[in-house]
Order: structure tokens, then sequence, then C-alpha cells
């Protein structure tokens, strides 16, 4: 009965930790499972903290995943973007708790893929979860002075927190992606420029399974000829189904042979990244969670 209560409570708190982990829904559900099965077999009697040991056993599996995912992701073909997650679910709901944090955006996700998986794992815990440094050294198995050391060093990796965006009004984000949308589907140049940051960069992920750009797009330039290209070449009208993809705007594109769950970056009032997820192996989750909804 214990166990069934505690993966009740926790299950939400290590699914997200083991999404912001390892960018990937799917082994994340694979790790909560793992974790719980592993526990009904285990003698837990005499652990006093079951929510930081479950945390240590999530995270330790993390590790290990992100370890062999290391060598696959030398291969991937194009840009990897983590796994989109539909976030425009019932705010009661207990994973909404967790993954509607800032820390769940697809800028958020990148900006970890910096640090090694011991940092990664010290970043989140102390900075997401605020554990304090006692509860990291165990959860990892550094020591309290060796985990501050690691965030430390973390952060100064990471640098500026690119989670500026949801410092603005949601309804003007959601407003100004309408707008570029808009432009695009009606290829009204002048205004996508206008919307676009000077530095703004499209990464498009197909992961060899679908056509997508193999490089990213730099500059506002070189992504209006690629959506204009498309616009002309396949007559793609840019009307998808809105949704809230990792805490931000984005909308869900059915073309004739893919699915382009599309998500922007915004920051100063201008898109500074345009992520466009098309890996079949990404998308499935996502529509088959929005059907259910």
């Amino acid at each position: 009965m214990e166990t069934e209560q505690w993966y009740t409570s926790y299950k939400p708190l290590l699914f997200s930790l083991a999404y912001r982990m390892l960018g990937s829904a799917a082994d994340a559900e694979d790790i909560v499972q793992d974790t719980f099965l592993a526990v009904a077999r285990l003698d837990v009697s005499q652990v006093t903290n079951i929510k930081s040991y479950l945390c240590k056993m999530a995270t330790n599996r993390c590790l290990d995943r992100l370890k062999s995912a290391a060598a696959k992701r030398e291969t991937y073909v194009g840009p990897w973007l983590p796994e989109p997650i539909d976030t425009s679910a019932r705010p009661e709901d207990p994973y909404d708790m967790y993954m509607l944090k800032e820390s769940i955006s697809t800028a958020y996700l990148l900006m970890l893929e910096q640090l090694s998986a011991t940092e990664r794992a010290v970043f989140l815990l102390r900075e997401v979860y605020r554990y304090e440094y006692e509860e990291i050294a165990d959860i990892v198995g550094k020591s309290s002075a060796n985990s501050r050391q690691i965030f430390r060093r973390a952060k100064n990796k990471i640098g500026e927190n690119p989670e500026i965006e949801t410092k603005s009004d949601p309804s003007a984000r959601q407003e100004l992606v309408t707008s570029f949308v808009e432009a695009m589907s009606t290829g009204n140049v002048a205004r996508m420029l206008e919307l676009l940051a000077p530095d703004a960069v499209l990464l498009s992920d197909g992961g060899g399974k679908v056509r997508a750009a193999v490089n990213p797009l730099l500059g506002p330039d070189r992504i209006w000829r690629f959506f204009e290209g498309l616009r002309q070449k396949y007559a793609v009208e840019f009307r998808g189904e809105w949704r809230m993809v990792n805490g931000a705007p984005g909308f869900v594109q059915h073309r004739q042979h893919a699915v382009w769950i599309v998500t922007f970056h915004i920051r100063e009032g201008r898109i500074e990244s345009i992520y466009i997820v098309a890996n079949p192996d990404k998308t499935a989750r996502f529509i088959g969670n929005a059907i259910k909804q």
C-alpha cells in the first residue's frame, strides 16, 4: 500500500525531474516506472526521507541513461531538440504543478545541454527543486562542499538565464507569435523580419526520419526564405492547432507526411529562436495526449 501511495504522491515530481534531465518524456516515463518497480522490491523500512530516496534512485538512473545517450547523440541527424510536452492541460493536474514551472521551456532544456550529466543533476536539484546541498550530496553521491562547487560551475557555464521571456505578459507573447504565424501564412516579409530578432535562429529536428533542415538557419533572412520556400513549393498554410508547448505558445502543424510541433523563444519582445520538432518518435506522445484531452 505504501508503494502505491508513494507512486501517487511522487510520480509527478520524478517525471518532471527525469524529463528535465533527459529531454525525453518517453525516457522519463521509463525512469519513473523502473524506480517504483525497484522500490517495491526493496526493504525501505529504515528510509527516513522517502522523497529524497526516490529522487536519488531516479537521478542515478538518469545519469546512466545520459551516458548511453551521449553516443547516440553523436550520430543524430541534424539538430537535436527535446521532446515537446503539452502543457495546455488543467492547472489542478499534479503534473502541471511541476511541468508549468519556468524551467520547462525548450530554450531552458537546451541550455542544460551545456552541462555534464552530474552538473545537470546538481543544478536542477538546487535551482528548480530547491534542495539543500546536504540533500543533493546524498542524492548524487558527492560531498556537500563538492555539490556546492558543482552548482557554482554549472551556473558559470550557463551564464544569463534565457527564461527572461517568462517575465513578459503571456497574452503579449501569444499575440506576437500569432502575428508571426499570420505573416508566414500570407508571405508578409516585412512583418516577419520586424518580429524576428537580428540574431534569430531556427532549429528543425527531423531525426533523419522526416525531411527537416539539417543545419541551423541563422538570421531573419534565411528563416524567411525557409518558410517562403515551403509556402510556395508545397502551398503550406501555417494554420495549425494552437497549444501551450513546454509552457509557451506554440502550434501543431499537420503536414502530408509529418507533424510539426513549433515553439518560439521570445526575448525582449522579438522572436529569438524557432524550434520545429518533426521527428515522429518525439511527436507521437504529444499528439496522443492532445487527442485524449
